[in-house]
C-alpha cells in the first residue's frame, strides 16, 4: 500500500493527452522565441502546459482565464514595481494584494490563481519595464492560442461512451426495480424484503446522478469539436432517452415507498393489485425494449416489437382496505406508461 496514495489516481489521461500537451509545450516556446526573441519563454511554456484539456471548449476557458490573470498580474506587479522597487518585502505584499482582489472581483480559480503568480515571478525575476511585462503578456497569449489549436487539430476527444454506458446501466436497473416492485405485489413479501427493493430503488438516484453528468460532459466534449456533426445525433438520444428515465426513476422510488408502507400480508391475494403486479414488469420489459432503440446495432430479432402496455390498466371498483395504495400505484402506473411509450409511434 503506497505511503502517500493522494498522489495517485484511480485513473490517469489517455496517452493521447500526454502527447498533445508536450507537443502543445514545444510549439509554444519555439513560436514564442521566435516572435518575441525571448530566450526562455517560460510564461509561453506554462500556458500550453495548462490550456491543453479534455475538451476543445475548456481549453478556450481556461486560455481566457489564464490570459486575463497573467494581464491582471503582470499590471499590478508593474505598479508595484514602479512605486515600491523590488524588495522582497514588495514581491510579498503584492502576492498578497493580488489574492484580496482576486477574491474582491469574485475570480474563478484560473484567474485567481494566476493573477498573484504572475505578480510575483515579474515583480522578483523580471523588474519594472513595461516591455517586460507586455512580452510576458504576449507570451502566454501565444502559448494558450498554440494549445488551443493542438487540441482542435489533433483529434479532438469526443467523451460520448461514458454517456452511453452509464445511461443503458440506469435503464436497465430502473427496469430490474420496476420487475422487483412488481414482484412484491405478486407474491408476499417480507419486511426485509420490502425495504431491500426501497433501498435499491433509491439508489437509481446516484445512476441518475451519474448519467447525468456523462451525458453533460459529452455535450462539452462536442460544444467547438470539429468532429461533433458525427455523433451530435448519438449524445442527444442518450440525453433524450436520461430525460425520460429521470421521470421514471422518481415514480419507481414513489412506487416502491407506497407499496413498502402500505402492505398488508393479504396484498397479494387483490386481482387488481395482481394486475398492477403484471402491468409493472410489462413496463420493465418496454423499457428494455428501449435499450435496443437505442442500439440499433445489436443484431437481436425481437419476438414483440410492439409495447407489452398497449393500454392503461382500468379498475372498476378496488378493494376498500386498498384503495389507497391501488390508486396511487394505478397513476404511477400510467405515468410511467406514458414515459415509455410516449416518444413511439403507433
Amino acid at each position: 500500500m503506497s505511503l502517500l496514495p493522494s498522489l495517485q489516481t484511480s485513473e490517469r489521461a489517455p496517452l493521447l493527452q500526454v502527447v498533445k500537451t508536450s507537443i502543445a509545450t514545444i510549439l509554444a516556446w519555439l513560436v514564442a522565441a521566435a516572435v518575441l526573441g525571448q530566450p526562455l519563454p517560460i510564461f509561453a511554456a506554462i500556458a500550453a502546459l495548462l490550456v491543453v484539456a479534455p475538451s476543445v471548449s475548456q481549453s478556450l476557458s481556461k486560455g481566457v482565464e489564464r490570459s486575463v490573470g497573467v494581464l491582471g498580474g503582470v499590471v499590478l506587479a508593474y505598479l508595484v514595481g514602479l512605486v515600491f522597487g523590488r524588495a522582497s518585502w514588495a514581491v510579498l505584499a503584492v502576492v498578497v494584494v493580488a489574492l484580496l482582489a482576486s477574491w474582491a472581483l469574485r475570480l474563478g480559480p484560473g484567474s485567481a490563481n494566476q493573477i498573484p503568480i504572475s505578480a510575483m515571478l515579474v515583480l522578483a525575476i523580471g523588474g519594472p519595464t513595461p516591455i517586460y511585462a507586455i512580452d510576458r503578456v504576449v507570451e502566454t497569449i501565444i502559448g494558450s492560442a498554440v494549445a488551443l489549436a493542438v487540441n482542435l487539430l489533433i483529434v479532438p476527444p469526443v467523451v460520448l461512451a461514458p454517456a452511453h454506458v452509464a445511461v443503458g446501466r440506469l435503464l436497465q436497473e430502473t427496469a430490474a426495480c420496476l420487475d422487483a416492485v412488481a414482484g412484491t405485489l405478486r407474491s408476499p413479501a417480507s419486511a426485509a424484503e420490502l425495504d431491500a427493493v426501497l433501498e435499491r430503488c433509491r439508489a437509481l438516484r446516484g445512476l441518475r446522478d451519474s448519467a447525468a453528468a456523462a451525458v453533460a460532459a459529452g455535450r462539452e466534449s462536442l460544444t467547438l469539436n470539429p468532429r461533433r456533426t458525427r455523433h451530435r445525433v448519438t449524445l442527444e438520444r442518450d440525453a433524450e432517452l436520461l430525460g425520460r428515465l429521470t421521470a421514471l426513476v422518481t415514480r419507481v422510488i414513489g412506487m416502491a415507498r407506497a407499496v413498502r408502507d402500505r402492505y398488508e400480508p393479504e396484498l397479494p391475494d387483490d386481482p387488481i393489485v395482481q394486475a398492477i403486479g403484471t402491468q409493472l414488469s410489462r413496463a420493465a420489459h418496454d423499457l428494455r425494449l428501449l435499450d435496443r432503440e437505442k442500439t440499433p446495432q445489436t443484431p437481436e430479432t425481437l419476438t414483440s416489437e410492439m409495447p407489452a402496455l398497449t393500454s392503461p390498466l382500468r379498475v372498476e371498483q378496488p378493494d376498500p382496505r386498498h384503495w389507497i395504495l391501488v390508486g396511487s400505484l394505478l397513476e404511477d402506473l400510467r405515468r410511467v406508461r406514458e414515459e415509455i411509450v410516449g416518444g413511439r409511434d403507433h
